[in-house]
C-alpha cells in the first residue's frame, strides 16, 4: 500500500453518477486506494454505489475500502474497511471479514493507538489532521515528527490525512507516510484526474 488514497465525499459529489465519474477520474490519475465514505445515503443507495465503485477499483487494480461499515464491505466483497475510534473494534471486524481483509485504523495524533492497532492486526494506520481540513475541521493537530516516530515503531504502512495537497504532501512522505489521503484536495478539484496525477507523482522514485 503506497500512493494516493482517495476518500469520497458526499458533500463534494452528491449525485451517485457524479461520484462514480469522479472516482474513475481519480483512479485514472493514479489513486491506489479508494475509500467510500457516505453517512447520508440510505442503505440501498450505499450498496449500489459501493458496488459500482468496487467495479472501478477492480478495473484499475486498486484497493476498495468501506468507511466503518463492516456489513456493507462483507455484502459486496470489498477489500476491507477503515475504522474510527467509535466504530466496531478491530478484532471483531477482523473476525467478520477474515484474515485477508485490509483493515485501517484512524489514530488521530496518538502513536500509542497506532502501536495497539498494529498489535491487534491492523493492515495500516492513519494519522491526522496535518493541515486545516474542511472534512474534519476540529480533528486534533498532528505533526510530521509523529510520522518519523511512527516509522521507527511500526512495520505496517502509515497514511497521512487532513488538508493534504500536492503542494504540502512531500514533507509528510519524507517523514514516513506511505500513503496520503485526499478528500477536498482531490474531489474538490476542477480536474480530478489532473489532481490525482499531481499526488501520484510525489511517489515516483
Amino acid at each position: 500500500m503506497r500512493g494516493l488514497y482517495a476518500i469520497t465525499s458526499a458533500t463534494l459529489c452528491r449525485e451517485p453518477k457524479r461520484l462514480t465519474h469522479a472516482v474513475e477520474a481519480a483512479l485514472a490519475g493514479g489513486a491506489r486506494l479508494v475509500q467510500y465514505r457516505d453517512k447520508e445515503a440510505d442503505a440501498a443507495q450505499r450498496r449500489a454505489t459501493a458496488r459500482a465503485l468496487l467495479g472501478l477499483c477492480r478495473d484499475h487494480n486498486a484497493l476498495f475500502i468501506v468507511n466503518d461499515d463492516v456489513e456493507l464491505a462483507l455484502a459486496i466483497g470489498a477489500d476491507g474497511v477503515h475504522l474510527g475510534a467509535a466504530d466496531l473494534p478491530l478484532r471483531q471486524a477482523r473476525r467478520r471479514l477474515g484474515g485477508l481483509a485490509t483493515l485501517g485504523v484512524s489514530c488521530a495524533n496518538v502513536l500509542e493507538r497506532a502501536v495497539a492497532a498494529q498489535d491487534e492486526g491492523a493492515s495500516y494506520v492513519a494519522f491526522g489532521r496535518f493541515f486545516p481540513s474542511q472534512t474534519k475541521p476540529h480533528a486534533p493537530q498532528a505533526e510530521a515528527a509523529l510520522l518519523r516516530q511512527a516509522r521507527d515503531k511500526l512495520h505496517i504502512p502509515i497514511c497521512a490525512i487532513g488538508g493534504i495537497t500536492p503542494a504540502n504532501a512531500r514533507p509528510l512522505i519524507e517523514a514516513g507516510a506511505a500513503m496520503v489521503a485526499a478528500v477536498e484536495g482531490l474531489f474538490g478539484a476542477a480536474d480530478v484526474a489532473g489532481a490525482a496525477r499531481a499526488y501520484a507523482r510525489l511517489f515516483d522514485n
